[in-house]
């Protein structure tokens, strides 16, 4: 299953080539480095793309590696997860596989925000990653080091640009040209690990950084701008010195749901799901944490962490006096290890084994791995076109946490539209754009070069301003004909099953508005129903199928010769009915924004305290920055379309109140005036 050609660093260099049999100097169209999330999906989307393409990796068992937390998806999160599958990508069909506890988050609220998020085992989900790539036709794995980056010197007929032609690896004197580069380093670029007051040099622990002649490349040569960011991970825990009886049981779902368009079901049976633990931090835990301060080098440092999975030194240090959840996840089927999610840490070795002591179900805990802190280069991602292509050079592409974003799903998405363009451009195809009104990837890309970062860039439903339309339900539907039709990179036979699913729901939702009855005749249909009686009018299955109790199998009971024939997507037909008045209503808001962009705002306004839906990372710019319109705010690093929605209606909202205050203290005679003036 892992035969796939995988070829060791050699002096020679060569291959055989399948087509001739004879030996061939190595030339490729695009030459991927790196193999994690972001790699692995830039080299699979690369090689679908008709392109011959080369991973280098510095391990190759290694390829598919969760680094961190072994989880995928969440709260939008896995809105990229669905789209990345959409678009022929591997890491939904990945978790599927190696998916241990499935669940949806946010399931209170409404399906435009529901997480799909699933507990991995590990070594599945790097054996399928690993299976996948090894056994993709046009995609060569080469296990080695990436020395520098080949450019040609700035040409004034490209006005001044650099174009990539190649890599150099470490100790070999030969080159490897290619049309296209995706750097896709991760942690790597520069990279250094932090435990106490000890630094070494390194992008994870037990691997090397990338060379030093890379980010010179970047830096010296390309004149990039580059930044530092930094992150951490937990003690790993044994599994046996954890008393579960103290964290409180959370149970997967069941049935779980698939990522993938293409799993009828996972590959961990219901019954099979393991379960995860919720406890909490103490006050000895913040205890443990201050006295421990002076011996933890990487917290003092002001380079910038994430600000949404942040160390529990800086949780401590931020919110003090709270108790923090801990969630104690298992990292696969088989593992003795336990990940505490929630407990990132950088101290000393023996303080964490003082922290984790002091959480009542961690009282006889053992440390497995200690936790550790990493800082890394990145590059400033407003120096890159839509297309994730440097804008300076010619056909180097950037994907992933050399980007300053942070998190699987978000370097998975970048890799996927990296190696995209990647081969277009060495195939001599334009590039493609995603845009925000279409997925969550193009609102990922669109913040990133537009805004750029000032920390780790996480993703949020909350970013995307028409999120009711980019549901995780609907992916398929936005992307996968895009994807075969105007972009190559999704096979027939996704294609084939996107297409027979939006015939099918087309049909289905065509026949719930033909379905057109009085109030009467639906009591009739439906008498455990309450049906609102609005004069009794005329209502559409449609209109009916939204009343929060109803579910299409109810409609196709009562309308079995019209309906019974889509039972297969009734909660997908139950969620669209819901959202399609929705939708609209949302992209009428988006239009009065853009016709009221000079819209003066408060100066005298607080953001801080504001009673709207804004995050707080929202809020400190706007009350740091304060700025004099809606126009001036959408432009502002940081504030995403949703925040400017929310804050644009509450100033409406505010006038409409103040003008109806303003009124009834005028006289009638007054107010009539004033009512004839508007």
């Amino acid at each position: 299953m892992l035969s796939r050609k995988v070829l060791p660093l050699s002096s020679s260099l060569l291959l055989i080539s399948r087509r001739t049999s004879s030996l061939v100097r190595l030339k490729y169209d695009v030459i991927v480095v790196g193999g994690g999330h972001a790699g692995t999906e830039a080299s699979a989307a690369a090689a679908r793309m008709g392109a011959e393409t080369l991973l280098v990796t510095q391990k190759i068992k290694t390829i598919g590696a969760l680094s961190c937390n072994p989880s995928l998806g969440g709260i939008g999160k896995g809105h990229l997860v669905k789209e990345v599958d959409a678009l022929d990508g591997l890491c939904g069909r990945a978790g599927d596989w190696a998916g241990i506890h499935f669940s949806i988050l946010n399931r209170r609220k409404g399906p435009a925000v529901w997480g799909p998020r699933a507990q991995l085992d590990r070594q599945l989900y790097r054996e399928f990653i690993q299976s996948e790539l090894l056994c993709t036709p046009r995609l060569t794995v080469l296990e080695g080091s990436v020395e520098e980056l080949l450019v040609t010197e700035p040409d004034p007929e490209m006005h001044g640009h650099h174009r990539i032609t190649g890599i150099r690896l470490a100790n070999h004197s030969d080159p490897v040209s290619a049309n296209s580069v995706v750097l896709t380093t991760g942690t790597f670029l520069s990279g250094s690990l932090f435990m106490g007051q000890t630094t070494s040099p390194g992008g994870r622990i037990g691997d090397a950084p990338s060379s030093a002649g890379l980010s010179h490349t970047l830096r010296e040569i390309l004149g990039l701008r580059i930044g530092r960011l930094r992150t951490g991970t937990p003690p790993r825990i044994l599994k046996e010195s954890v008393d579960f009886s103290q964290a409180k049981l959370h149970a997967p779902d069941n049935p779980p749901t698939p990522f993938s368009f293409l799993s009828t079901h996972t590959r961990c049976k219901p019954e099979e799901q393991v379960p995860c633990y919720l406890t909490h931090t103490t006050p000895d835990v913040e205890r443990v944490v201050k006295e421990s301060l002076h011996l933890n080098c990487h917290i003092q440092q002001d380079t910038k962490g994430p600000r949404y999975c942040p160390s529990i030194e800086s949780r401590v240090l931020r919110f003090p006096g709270r108790m923090h959840h801990v969630w104690l996840e298992p990292e696969g089927m088989t593992s003795d290890l336990i990940y505490p999610q929630g407990l990132s840490m950088t101290m000393p070795p023996d303080m964490q084994l003082r922290l984790l002591r002091e959480i009542p179900a961690l009282q006889r805990a053992e440390i497995h791995t200690p936790g550790y802190g990493v800082q890394y280069d990145f590059v400033c991602p407003t120096q890159l076109s839509p297309a994730l292509q440097v804008k300076s050079t010619q056909g180097l592409f950037l994907a992933g946490q050399i980007n300053g974003t942070t998190g699987y799903e978000e370097a998975a998405a970048q890799g996927l539209w990296a190696g995209v363009n990647a081969a277009r451009s060495a195939l001599s195809m334009p590039p493609v754009e995603l845009s925000r009104t279409e997925s969550y990837i193009g609102v990922l890309i669109d913040d990133l070069v537009s805004r750029g970062v000032t920390e780790p860039y996480r993703m949020f439903t909350s970013r995307a301003e028409f999120r009711t339309l980019l549901r995780p339900d609907n992916a398929d539907l936005r992307l996968t004909v895009k994807g075969f039709e105007e972009v190559g990179c999704v096979s027939s036979l996704r294609y084939q099953e996107a297409v027979r699913v939006r015939d099918c729901l087309e049909e289905a939702l065509a026949a719930l508005q033909d379905i057109a009855v009085s109030i009467n005749a639906w009591k009739t249909k439906l008498p455990n129903m309450q049906i609102s009686d609005n004069n009794n009018t005329i209502q559409t299955g449609m209109h009916v199928l939204q009343y929060n109790d109803m579910t299409f199998e109810m409609l196709a009971s009562a309308f079995p010769e019209c309906l019974s024939p889509y039972l297969e997507f009734s909660q997908r037909l139950k969620i669209e009915a819901v959202y399609r008045p929705l939708c609209h209503l949302q992209k009428k808001e988006i239009e009065q924004i853009r016709k009221e962009e000079n819209m003066p705002l408060p100066q005298d306004i607080d953001y801080l305290t504001l009673p709207v839906s804004l995050s707080q990372e929202v809020r400190e710019v706007l009350d740091r920055v304060r700025p004099s319109t809606i126009g001036a705010a959408t432009r502002l690093q940081g504030i995403t379309p949703a925040a400017v929605v929310h804050l644009f209606n509450y100033i409406c909202y505010s006038k409409q109140k103040e003008s109806k205050k303003h009124n009834d203290q005028l006289p009638l005679k007054e107010q009539k005036e004033e009512e004839l003036c508007a």
